[in-house]
């Protein structure tokens, strides 16, 4: 019913720049937030940063500052602008969405496939 597909991520040498971009699709009746996690071998899945319906955002401290969340609502469309990337921002990123469906009270979390990041140093 609900797809998120990313997109952007890549090979880049430290202190460039990457933008990845996610975007749902389906029935969707409103998507309440959205977020990017990452996850690097061999540690656990932690929130890089969020943004609500009302575009208010959080970022994690270790990417305040250099990366950027941005959201297309009639899109339902994400954007995270990574710049000044550093070697320990290699990760997986994943995209999540807090939604909800049409003809269903009901909230549901959807995830994406993941798109690999890789900052050489």
């Amino acid at each position: 019913q609900v797809q998120l597909v990313e997109s952007g991520g890549g090979l880049v040498q430290a202190g460039g720049s990457l933008r990845l971009s996610c975007a749902a699709s389906g029935s969707i009746f409103t998507v309440n937030f959205m977020r990017w996690y990452r996850q690097a071998p061999g540690n656990e899945r932690e929130l890089v940063a969020s943004i609500t319906s009302g575009s208010s955002v959080n970022y994690a401290d270790s990417v305040k500052g250099r990366f950027t969340l941005s959201r297309d609502n009639a899109k339902n469309r994400v954007y995270l602008q990574m710049n000044n990337l550093k070697p320990e921002d290699t990760a997986v990123y994943y995209c999540n969405a807090n939604l909800r469906l049409f003809y269903d009270s009901r909230v549901y979390d959807y995830w994406g496939q993941g798109t690999q990041v890789t900052v050489s140093s």
